[in-house]
């Protein structure tokens, strides 16, 4: 599990606003997609909203949009969500410790634990104020809905092309690491999920990503028992 830096850095001093800006870049144009294409598929504006208030799953949302137009049976729908999601489990207990003990917020703060929050809250000290934590969380999913909102207000007027767009999540992730490799002083995480990603696409191309998680869990578990992260 990634340890987080015990001093405060850059990341410490900028306000929750800056911290949470590169998520904003990425989440109100995805978001945008994501309303846009809900509502396209048949959805009422306000579904939308509702969804990414309710679900906030990211890519499982987009699974889900093509999953509801043919008509699945919600059972399926939530366990392919699940399946999808299941990587956030490891991130909650990663940082279990530091979460607001408020239940409510305690709550929310793991509800709101995505890929790009969960890169943030890693980059901050480790006594940054769980309040802090919390506020970033909710600063993230209201980018998200923000651009949800926009994208289905979009779809209701007009059908516009959304080429190009679909890079964006790779250009988000792509800062995202760089303020991961700022904040550790190992290069070991990095160097693990490009190998890990590189073993999966030999191995098993179609499941690449799954391989790489795998293998990244075990390097992982096997580094934070022998104290090198």
């Amino acid at each position: 599990m990634p340890a987080r830096p015990t001093s405060a850095g850059s990341s410490g001093t900028l306000s929750v606003t800056a911290l949470t800006a590169p998520v904003a870049m990425g989440y109100i144009p995805l978001g945008m997609v994501f309303g846009f294409l809900f509502v396209q598929a048949g959805g009422d504006w306000f579904m939308a909203v509702l969804t990414s208030l309710v679900v906030y799953a990211g890519a499982a949302q987009y699974m889900m949009v093509p999953m509801v137009a043919a008509g699945m049976p919600v059972g399926t729908i939530a366990l392919a969500t699940l399946l999808v999601n299941l990587r956030h489990i490891f991130y909650g207990l990663s940082l279990l410790d530091t979460f607001p003990r408020s239940p409510l917020l305690r709550w929310y703060t793991a509800f709101a634990l995505t890929d790009e929050t969960y890169s943030v809250l890693t980059t901050l000290p480790r006594d940054t104020p769980p309040r802090r934590l919390a506020l970033l969380a909710l600063l993230n999913q209201c980018w998200w809905l923000l651009g949800t909102l926009l994208g289905a207000v979009i779809g209701t007027q007009a059908r516009i092309p959304l080429e190009g767009l679909d890079f964006v999540l790779c250009a988000l992730f792509a800062v995202l690491t760089v303020e991961q490799w700022r904040a550790r002083s190992s290069p070991l995480p990095l160097w693990t999920a490009v190998v890990a990603y590189a073993v999966g696409s030999v191995v098993i191309p179609a499941h690449a990503l799954v391989v790489a998680i795998l293998l990244s869990i075990i390097v992982g578990a096997a580094s934070y028992r022998k104290g090198r992260l």
